[in-house]
């Protein structure tokens, strides 16, 4: 048995291709930071594509920028950005090189390093047994700026990064873990395209970042 945060890197041919297959594939696997201390991850559970320059909710439908120019580059590297003036939020590029799309990460289910994650997030727990509590773990990485903070995301230290280079601190392994049903509905938290059905997650998991669902 392999231990938790481990399994099979996903490649650059794994995201290059449609952003809404990609979304719906990644359902399952582990999101994986490895620290100085060890490894930190997390069960990806939900999922929103994001579907490039015809996309007007897209970061990319302005065109190519500084900003967003990682959208635009090779398939399966870290696009992050700010928001609110409080949060990052990770997204993956997908598609090939000079077509923009891209995969923003909703929710993590907490598999390894769940106690330095809560110190990162600044829970306080009194014990082991506090690190169990479904509503303790829900505060660590459900919801996209939760789980960037739960695995010190930022732009300075990731924007850019592979995610599919063995090499790399914050990369994406599948485990063999598959979701039995997966939930599709209009994406949340945005004001352009909201109708789309783009909003992927493992139904009936108990740390989506909301609970509405639609198929």
């Amino acid at each position: 048995m392999r231990s938790p945060g481990h399994g099979v890197l996903l490649t650059a041919e794994f995201f290059d291709r449609d952003p809404r297959r990609v979304a719906r594939s990644l359902l399952g696997k582990l999101l994986v930071r490895t620290t100085p201390n060890g490894i930190l991850a997390g069960r990806i559970v939900e999922t929103e594509a994001y579907l490039g320059e015809e996309d007007a909710a897209a970061h990319a439908a302005a065109g190519k920028t500084a900003r967003n120019a990682v959208l635009f580059g090779p398939p399966g590297h870290a696009y992050v950005y700010f928001i609110y003036g409080m949060y990052f939020c990770l997204n993956v590029s997908c598609m090939a090189e000079g077509f923009a799309g891209s995969v923003l990460f909703r929710a993590l289910e907490p598999v390894a390093g769940v106690a330095e994650m809560a110190e990162a997030r600044g829970i306080e727990v009194e014990d082991q047994a506090d690190l169990e509590k479904i509503s303790v773990l829900k505060k660590i990485s459900s919801g996209p700026g939760r789980l960037a903070e739960a695995l010190g995301i930022t732009r300075n230290r990731d924007n850019g990064c592979s995610m599919v280079d063995a090499n790399s601190d914050l990369r994406i392994v599948d485990d063999g873990f598959r979701a039995r049903k997966v939930v599709v509905t209009p994406r949340i938290g945005i004001v352009k395209c909201t109708e789309y059905p783009l909003r992927y997650l493992i139904a009936g998991n108990a740390f989506v970042s909301r609970k509405k669902q639609r198929q």
